[in-house]
């Protein structure tokens, strides 16, 4: 038998794409060795969400004073939030595989390796045997990137040093917990566990947390987080895990900081190993799959969506670059775009963005105009948040009066910039968006506002 689509992994394009395939009436087969869903459902963005809803409410009860509402001794019961954790996590991974069986999905729970082309397509090989398909999609995503750091490997193995896999299986909190990076990994477990009572250490080679990010939000960030508690070392650099810590370099010394657990979380790497690209000679690039607009790699039928290809390693556009793949191998012409993807930290409070920063756009050569302002001019976020310091910035180009950035750290951030997302994706005129009627009182107005004071 020839399948019209094979997929190999099972994470957010992986599995997106074999719903959206046999809608489309293609009889598909997917590989994948664990539970449907990825690093997403199972090891990413919903047990951490999970975990950081748990801590919000913690938090939120324990400040409740100034709202009015007073209350005992507030802990986090951890073992509590994880037993909740995976609960969670299990009905959505059956969800989504009820739903692939609903539609005649073909699940293998087996890892399967590209063998060659054929004259039907192409073959792949698993434990059970040979398959064919007229068409691949590579969707086998990323692993948590592992830096050659002395005593790294070592103690990994120990279970001394932790990645997102370990850290969100953990029953116990560290009384002290080095994290190596400050990107939204690090960002986001650095708040829960200090939530939960670790004493916790960011350490980040850059002069800022957030990566990319906007420099006065993520200045803002940091210290709401430093009210917090939570220590950062900014431009240090890691060069020893120890038995009980971390060496590493900043300002020209070397200093030592001690830790009961190490999360390294310093962004993640393609999963392009062993998994046959070479016997069908399709082209990656620092180990990442090369796709064009429509998601196809330099090989005829063969597709690749999701962190495989590097281009933006988050779940949303994973799920869009599936529907693009399907989509174009339906014959429906249709093409990825990746200049307004949102970007969110689900932190207390949040940050999210979308499309250019002032620097992003200044480094590309375009002439842009940038406005900043309080969250206060939201009667909402004024009312929720007492002594909130949270701003928003939009960038507008000034050749064509058009929306190409926003970014804002308060909370609801989250849900607020998909909207932001539309309007850069339609490139709608200040103008234009200044006639658009928003809901009152809502934080989302915040954007209205921001327009009205170009």
């Amino acid at each position: 038998m020839v399948y019209d689509l094979i997929v190999l992994g099972g994470g957010p394009a992986g599995y997106l794409a074999c719903e959206r395939a046999a809608h489309e009436g293609l009889k598909v087969l997917l590989f994948e060795e664990r539970n449907v869903g990825g690093v997403c459902l199972k090891e990413g963005c919903i047990p951490t969400k999970t975990l950081l809803y748990s801590a919000k409410l913690k938090d939120g009860a324990a400040h409740g004073a100034k709202y009015g509402v007073e209350s005992g001794e507030i802990r986090l019961n951890h073992d509590v939030v994880v037993k909740r954790k995976d609960k969670v996590v299990k009905m959505l991974t059956g969800g989504v595989a009820a739903t692939l069986k609903g539609l005649g999905v073909e699940w293998i729970r087996e890892r399967a390796t590209i063998q060659e082309r054929t004259q039907a397509g192409y073959a792949v090989e698993a434990p059970s045997g040979v398959y064919e398909g007229a068409r691949l999609l590579i969707a086998t995503g990323s692993e948590a990137a592992m830096p050659p750091i002395e005593g790294l490997h070592d103690g990994y193995k120990a279970g001394f040093v932790l990645t997102n896999r370990e850290i969100l299986a953990m029953t116990e909190v560290p009384a002290e917990l080095a994290v190596i990076g400050g990107g939204v990994i690090g960002l986001e477990m650095a708040s829960y566990f200090n939530s939960a009572g670790s004493k916790v250490t960011v350490v980040e080679m850059l002069d800022q947390v957030g990566g990319p990010i906007d420099g006065e939000i993520a200045a803002l960030l940091m210290k709401n987080y430093q009210k917090k508690g939570i220590t950062f070392k900014l431009g240090a650099k890691v060069t020893k895990i120890t038995a009980g810590g971390v060496v590493y370099e900043q300002g020209g010394k070397t200093e030592e900081q001690q830790a009961g657990k190490v999360l390294v979380s310093i962004g993640r790497t393609p999963n392009t190993k062993d998994i046959g690209l070479e016997n069908i000679g399709v082209q990656t690039e620092r180990g990442a799959v090369v796709t064009d607009a429509h998601m196809k790699t330099n090989r005829e039928n063969v597709y690749a969506a999701g962190d495989v290809n590097g281009r933006s390693m988050l779940a949303h556009t994973a799920y869009r670059e599936a529907e693009v793949a399907v989509n174009n191998m339906v014959g429906k012409q249709d093409t990825m775009r990746y200049n307004a993807i949102p970007g969110v930290i689900y932190t207390n409070p949040e940050v999210a963005g979308v499309g250019e920063t002032r620097q992003s756009a200044e480094a590309k050569g375009m002439d842009v105009v940038e406005k900043s302002i309080s969250m206060r001019y939201s009667g909402r976020y004024v009312a929720e948040n007492e002594g909130g310091d949270g701003i928003c910035k939009i960038i507008v180009d000034s050749k064509w009066n058009t929306l190409v950035g926003v970014h804002m750290i308060a909370n609801y951030a989250s849900e607020i910039i998909w909207g932001a997302d539309a309007l850069i994706e339609k490139q709608l005129t200040v103008d234009e968006i200044k006639k658009i009627v928003f809901p009152h009182p809502t934080v989302c107005e915040i954007i209205r506002e921001a327009v009205f004071q170009l």
